[in-house]
């Protein structure tokens, strides 16, 4: 009785474990698939803005024609809405190295909506950070999130104040032991 009990609790420990490893390898996979897709996108508005501006078509034309080209061979994705957001992850983000493997597709469509390059930032990097959903960076972008976390004139006037005092007393110091 006791060896089928040391046997059944044995089982249970290993199949946790098998378990646990299954799940953190199917996570990383997810991610790694969505973060080559996200970077594939980036790809894909950078020769569609360098076609643009090498041919003699222009906007519309381009997406329309890639948009039935794209549909047909790769299914649904390649709508001409989704590639001039595609066009515009790439001219919005500068440089594919920045890009945050954390954040989806979802996540970098709705950064698109933030004008400020500063803010934008933030919230991207807070997203990534805070692992919020699309909802909460949603609900985040809307409350204003940034502007709030921004410092208060008065506490930044107060911050120089004190940097400026640290300074000096460094510098007084200094030239004491100079003097030494």
């Amino acid at each position: 009785m006791k060896k089928e009990l040391d046997t059944t609790t044995n089982i249970s420990k290993l199949y946790k474990e098998i378990s646990r490893i299954l799940n953190t390898a199917r996570a990383n996979a997810y991610k790694a698939v969505n973060f080559a897709m996200v970077t594939s996108y980036w790809f894909i508005g950078q020769l569609i803005v360098e076609g643009e501006q090498n041919g003699s078509e222009r906007g519309k034309a381009v997406l329309e024609g890639l948009s039935k080209k794209l549909t047909a061979e790769f299914g649904k994705g390649f709508d001409e809405s989704n590639l001039r957001y595609m066009r515009l992850f790439y001219q919005t983000f500068k440089n594919c190295d920045t890009l945050r493997h954390e954040l989806t597709w979802s996540h970098y469509r709705m950064l698109l909506r933030v004008k400020d390059e500063s803010a934008r930032n933030w919230y991207m990097n807070e997203a990534a950070n805070q692992t919020w959903s699309t909802r909460q960076l949603d609900k985040q972008i809307f409350a204003s999130k940034y502007e709030l976390a921004l410092p208060k004139p008065e506490e930044l006037a107060y911050q120089i104040k004190m940097d400026r005092l640290l300074i000096e007393e460094r510098m007084k110091s200094s030239e004491e032991e100079n003097d030494r």
